[in-house]
C-alpha cells in the first residue's frame, strides 16, 4: 500500500469512536427489526455503477498476489458459521481466497475491497469465467485454457480433478479463445466498459494463469518468472483441508462451485478499489449496507493491518472506517497473522487464520488500548496454526 499522510490522532475522533462502540448493540438491532432491501439479484447497469461509485483510485501493493498465500484459511469456516451465521453481509480484500468463505457464509452481498484495481480486474475475469463455466472442471479448463478429452464426472474430490487436469496440456489457441470470450462477456454481455488499461490488466492476470497454470502461487510474477519458495499453489490451496480433513474450498465440491456461481450471476460480489486507511470506500460500502438496513457479518482482512501500523496513522483511520460501518454485533474479523510468539506452532507452520470481535477490538481501540500491531494481534483467537 502507498505511503499516507500523518494525521494526529484528535480527542474528537477518540469520542466519536467511543460513542460507536457505546450504540454498536443499539444500532445493531435496530437494523435487525428493520427490513432488509437488499435485492436478491443486482441488474447489470447497478452493479457497475457500483463498482464504480464506491471505488478510490488504485494504490500500490508489492505483489501481484493472484493467489492466496494462507493455506489454513479454512480453519475458522466453523467459528464463522457458528457465530455470524449465514445470510449476512460480507466484505473482504485479496483473491479468491474471499470465494470459499462465500460458499460457506452464502452471504446477502458481498464486497471484495482492495487498493489494486488489478484485483478488481482478476474478480471480473473470475465472475466471467464462472458464468461461462457449467461446472468446476468446465471452469478449471477455462481459467488454464485446457482442454478436457472428454469431460470428467460430477462429484470427484478436487485432488483427483486437479490430477486429471495435469494431464491435459496448455493451448495457446484456445487462451486466446477465451481470453476474447471473458472480454465480450464482460463488456458484450454485461455491458461493463473497461478502458485500454483494464484491458490490458486484464490480459496480464489471465496469461499468468495459462503460463504458470495450477502452480500459480502468490508471488509469481508473469513478467519475471513464476515461482515462490515456500508459497502454496493454486492447487493446494484448492485441495487443502480445514482441521477435520474437509475440503471447504469452493472447488472442493459441485455443490460449493454452485453457490458460488449463483452469486455470480446475481452480480451479488462486487468487486471495490479501496484502500482500507482511506476516505471513501470502505465509508461507502458502510453506507450502501446502512441504506438497505443490513449490517456485517465478517470482515476478512488477511494481514493488511500489519501494513497500516506501518504508515504513520493509516490504522487509526482504518478502524475509524470499520466504526462508521453498520456492523452486526456478533461481527468478526478474520485475519492472518504470523506464528512467531503464537501457542501450538505448526513445527513448519508460518501463519495461522484467526478471529476477533469486532465489537471487542473497537472498544479497545475507542479507549486508546490499541497501538500496535501486536496488540490486534492480541486480540485475535487462534482457531488453529498452519503452514502457510
Amino acid at each position: 500500500m502507498p505511503a499516507l499522510h500523518p494525521r494526529s490522532r484528535s480527542l474528537t475522533h477518540v469520542l466519536l469512536a467511543t460513542a460507536f462502540v457505546a450504540g454498536l448493540t443499539q444500532a445493531t438491532v435496530g437494523c435487525a427489526r428493520s427490513t432488509v432491501t437488499i435485492p436478491e439479484r443486482l441488474d447489470d447497469s447497478t452493479f457497475w455503477a457500483m463498482v464504480n461509485d464506491l471505488s478510490e483510485p488504485g494504490g500500490y501493493f508489492h505483489s501481484d498476489n493472484f493467489v492466496s498465500n494462507e493455506l489454513g484459511f479454512q480453519y475458522v469456516i466453523d467459528e464463522l458459521v457458528s457465530t455470524t451465521g449465514t445470510g449476512g453481509v460480507y466484505v473482504g480484500v485479496g483473491p479468491d481466497q474471499n470465494f470459499t468463505y462465500l460458499t460457506a457464509l452464502r452471504p446477502r452481498i458481498a464486497f471484495i475491497v482492495d487498493i489494486r484495481r488489478q484485483n478488481l480486474l482478476q474478480h471480473l475475469m473470475y465472475k466471467a469465467l464462472i458464468e461461462m463455466s457449467s461446472d468446476r472442471a468446465d471452469f478449471l479448463a477455462r481459467l488454464f485454457s485446457r482442454n478436457w478429452p472428454e469431460p470428467p464426472p460430477a462429484g470427484l474430490e478436487a485432488d483427483t480433478l486437479f490430477s486429471w487436469l495435469a494431464s491435459v496440456p496448455r493451448d495457446t489457441a484456445l487462451f486466446e479463445a477465451n481470453h476474447a470470450a471473458i472480454v465480450n462477456h464482460l463488456t458484450k454481455v454485461h455491458g461493463f466498459h473497461l478502458d485500454g488499461a483494464d484491458l490490458s490488466s486484464l490480459r496480464y492476470v489471465y496469461s499468468a494463469f495459462f503460463q504458470a497454470g495450477t502452480a500459480l502461487t502468490y508471488s509469481t510474477n508473469a513478467m519475471r518468472g513464476f515461482g515462490g519458495r515456500g508459497m502454496p499453489s493454486y492447487r493446494m490451496l484448492m485441495t487443502a483441508t480445514d482441521q477435520d480433513g474437509r475440503n471447504r474450498s469452493y472447488m472442493g465440491s459441485d455443490e460449493a462451485f454452485a453457490i458460488l456461481k449463483d452469486l455470480q450471476q446475481r452480480n451479488l460480489i462486487v468487486p471495490v478499489v479501496g484502500d482500507f486507511g482511506g476516505n471513501k470506500a470502505l465509508r461507502e460500502v458502510g453506507n450502501w449496507i446502512r441504506r438497505q438496513g443490513a449490517t456485517v457479518g465478517v470482515f476478512y482482512v488477511s494481514n493488511v493491518e500489519q501494513y497500516l501500523f506501518q504508515q504513520s496513522d493509516a490504522w487509526r483511520r482504518f478502524y475509524g472506517n470499520v466504526s462508521d460501518m453498520p456492523l452486526d454485533r456478533r461481527a468478526l474479523f478474520v485475519r492472518s497473522v504470523s506464528n512467531r510468539g503464537m501457542r501450538r506452532q505448526h513445527p513448519s507452520g508460518r501463519s495461522s487464520s484467526v478471529t476477533s470481535s469486532i465489537a471487542e477490538l473497537l472498544d479497545q481501540f475507542s479507549r486508546g488500548r490499541l497501538q500496535s500491531y501486536g496488540d490486534v494481534v492480541d486480540l485475535s483467537r487462534q482457531v488453529s496454526p498452519f503452514v502457510r
